[in-house]
């Protein structure tokens, strides 16, 4: 499994969906990307949100947010 791949498909997903949890992105990528375990996935979430493509915002009850950023 190429981690680009992973990458890719979460920003195509946000665009097409807009923003959206961070646990219900995580199931359309794992459709996907069978091998992507939790980890991984946060790792790419981080390093995009450092890469300034996306924002994760905080919710209630240990939830997360996430959206693409406007360029």
């Amino acid at each position: 499994m190429n981690e680009r791949l992973v990458n890719t498909t979460i920003i195509e997903t946000l665009g097409r969906n807009g923003a959206s949890k961070v646990d219900d992105l995580f199931k359309q990528v794992q459709k996907l990307h069978k091998g992507v375990d939790r980890r991984l996935f946060d790792e790419n979430l981080m390093a995009l949100e450092l890469h300034g493509l996306i924002r994760v915002y905080s919710m209630a009850r240990n939830q997360r947010r996430v959206e693409l950023t406007k360029v």
